[in-house]
C-alpha cells in the first residue's frame, strides 16, 4: 500500500478531484479491481482500456489513470490524466513495489537472435560465480533455481516489478532480462533503471507488428536510448546495425566482434559437433557449445562478465562450463542417427543452424529438415525460410509449427511459394507435425542428420487458440530411442 503521490512521481500528469489516497493495488485489468485500486487504462493495439472506466470504479477503483477523462466524472474517484497511460503506468508500478530494479543490477538484451541464449547462459555464469541471480526469459523466469513459467518475453510492467521487488527481497545481485522490441514500443519496461544493456543481431522477424523494419530497429535502439549514464551498453559490431544502437545513448559504449577490431574479440579456432574451441582477447578456451552464431553469444557473455568486474582467469573458466539453453542446437540421438532441436524460427537463425551443420557435416551425411512456420505472424518471411532450407538440406519436409487461427495449409503455401520447381518437386510437404518428423527418421539413414526447426523448449503447439502438449525433444527420442 502506498499513497498516490509517491507513485505518481516521475509522471507529468493532471489531477481531478486529487486527494492523496492509500493506493492498495495497481491493475489495468478491469477485472482485477478491489476497493481500494489504481485501474489504469490503456489504449491497446486491439482493445481500448478506456471502455472499462465505469466498470473498474463500479469494483471499488479509488483512483483512474488514463489519456483521455470520461465525460462524466466520480466526484469520489481520483482522475490522473497522462499523455501515456502505459508509459505511466511502467513509472507507477516501478514506484509501488520500491524501484526494485534500483536495488539490483539489471542487465538487459535485445536482438532478433540469441537473447534467450545468452540471458540464460548469463544466469548459470553469475550463479557459477556465487552470486544470486534473477532472470527474466521467454523460457522460464528464474530467482536463483526457483523456476517461475513466462507468457511473454516480456512481463507486463506490474509483473515486471512483482519479479524484480521478489528478486530483491531475496538478495539477488543481478537479473539478466530479455527485452523484447514489443516491451519497448509497448513501454514495458518505462520506469526500470538497467544498469546494462546487450544487442546481439537484428534480420527479418516481426513485421506483423512493427510494419517496417526501419520500425523495428527503431524499437531496439530505444531501449539504448534509454540507459542512464551510470550504465554499459555493449553491442556486437558485425551486425551492420550495432553501432545504430549506440548512437544517442548516454551509457558508456563497448564493442564485440569476431570480424573487427572491438573491446572485446573472439576467433573460431575449431567448430565441432562437440563444441567450440574459441580464442577469446588471446586466450583459448574449449566450450561446450556448437556454430558460429554460439560464437557470437558466448563472447558477449564473456564480455558483460568482465565489465561487471569478474577477472579474465575467472570468466573464462566458468564460461568453458557452460552447456546450451534447452532447445538451442540439443541433440537426441539413437539408431545411429543425431538429430538437433533448435528453436531457429527466424530466416537468419535458420540459416545460422544450417550453416553451422554444414560446416560441420563429412563424408557421406546427409541433412534432413523438418520446418514450419508459426501462424498469426509475419507471413513474409515464409518463403524466404523455405528457400534458405532447400538450399542448406538434402531434403526438406515442410511442416507445421504453431498454426494458431490460421489454416496449417494456407501457411505451407506461403512456405512453398519461396521454392522452385526442382525444390519443390524435391521436399515433403506433411502438415502434422507428428508424422514430419516420424517420416524424417524413417528416412534418415545411419550417419544422418536430421534438424527440427522452429520450436525448440516449447512443449505445445497451438491450433485454433488451444495449446496441445508437443515436445520435438519428446517425439524424437520417442522414435529413435523407443526402449527407453
Amino acid at each position: 500500500m502506498k499513497k498516490l503521490s509517491e507513485i505518481l512521481k516521475g509522471i507529468a500528469y493532471n489531477a481531478t478531484n486529487f486527494r492523496d489516497v492509500e493506493v492498495k493495488k495497481i491493475t489495468f485489468d478491469s477485472r482485477a479491481v478491489e476497493p481500494g485500486t489504481m485501474f489504469v487504462a490503456q489504449v491497446g493495439v486491439h482493445v481500448d482500456g478506456h471502455k472499462f472506466i465505469d466498470g473498474a470504479i463500479a469494483s471499488g477503483a479509488t483512483v483512474v489513470l488514463c489519456q483521455n477523462l470520461p465525460d462524466t466524472l466520480n466526484p469520489e474517484v481520483v482522475y490522473v490524466q497522462t499523455d501515456d497511460s502505459s508509459r505511466a503506468l511502467g513509472i507507477a508500478a516501478s514506484n509501488y513495489f520500491g524501484n526494485p530494479s534500483q536495488r539490483l543490477k539489471l542487465i538487459g538484451i535485445t536482438g532478433t537472435n540469441g537473447k534467450t541464449t545468452t540471458v540464460t547462459l548469463l544466469h548459470r555464469m553469475f550463479r557459477n560465480l556465487g552470486y544470486s541471480v534473477g532472470l527474466l526469459s521467454t523460457v522460464v523466469n528464474k530467482i536463483d533455481e526457483q523456476e517461475i513459467p513466462s507468457t511473454h518475453t516480456t512481463p507486463d510492467a506490474i509483473e515486471l516489478n512483482t519479479l524484480l521487488a521478489q528478486m530483491a527481497d531475496h538478495g539477488c545481485e543481478y537479473c539478466f532480462m530479455e527485452v523484447s522490441s514489443h516491451a519497448v514500443v509497448q513501454q514495458r519496461i518505462a520506469g526500470l533503471h538497467f544498469a546494462g544493456g546487450i544487442f546481439s543481431n537484428i534480420t527479418h522477424d516481426h513485421l506483423d507488428f512493427h510494419k517496417t523494419f526501419a520500425a523495428y530497429i527503431a524499437a531496439k535502439k530505444a531501449f539504448f536510448d534509454n540507459l542512464p549514464e551510470t550504465a554499459f551498453a555493449l553491442t556486437n559490431i558485425d551486425d551492420r546495425n550495432g553501432m545504430v544502437m549506440l548512437q544517442n545513448t548516454k551509457a558508456h559504449k563497448y564493442t564485440y566482434s569476431l570480424q573487427n577490431m572491438a573491446d572485446f574479440n573472439c576467433r573460431i579456432v575449431e567448430n565441432t559437433f562437440q563444441g567450440l574451441l574459441l580464442s577469446i582477447d588471446g586466450k583459448e578456451v574449449w566450450t561446450r557449445l556448437v556454430g558460429k552464431f554460439n560464437a557470437y553469444n558466448l563472447l558477449a557473455i564473456y564480455a558483460t562478465t568482465r565489465l561487471c568486474g569478474i577477472p579474465q582467469e575467472e570468466a573464462l573458466t566458468v564460461l568453458s562450463s557452460l552447456q546450451a539453453a534447452e532447445g538451442r542446437f540439443e541433440y537426441v540421438n539413437g539408431s545411429g542417427k543425431m538429430a538437433i532441436v533448435d528453436y531457429a524460427h527466424t530466416p537468419d537463425a535458420l540459416k545460422n543452424v544450417l550453416q553451422t551443420i554444414n560446416d560441420i557435416m563429412c563424408g557421406e551425411q546427409r541433412l534432413i529438415v523438418v520446418v514450419g512456420c508459426g501462424g498469426d505472424r509475419d507471413a513474409l518471411k515464409r518463403p524466404e525460410m523455405a528457400s534458405i532450407a532447400a538450399e542448406m538440406c538434402n531434403t526438406l519436409i515442410l511442416t507445421s509449427d504453431n498454426p494458431r487461427t490460421e489454416d496449417p495449409e494456407r501457411i505451407l503455401d506461403d512456405m512453398e511459394a519461396g521454392l522452385n520447381t526442382a525444390q519443390k518437386n524435391a521436399s515433403l510437404r506433411i502438415s502434422d507435425r507428428r508424422q514430419a518428423i516420424k517420416t524424417a527418421c524413417a528416412m534418415a539413414k545411419q550417419g544422418d542428420i536430421i534438424l527440427v526447426a522452429g520450436k525448440g523448449h516449447e512443449k505445445y503447439q497451438e491450433v485454433n487458440g488451444v495449446r496441445h502438449h508437443f515436445d520435438d525433444k519428446e517425439e524424437l527420442n520417442n522414435i529413435l530411442n523407443p526402449q527407453k
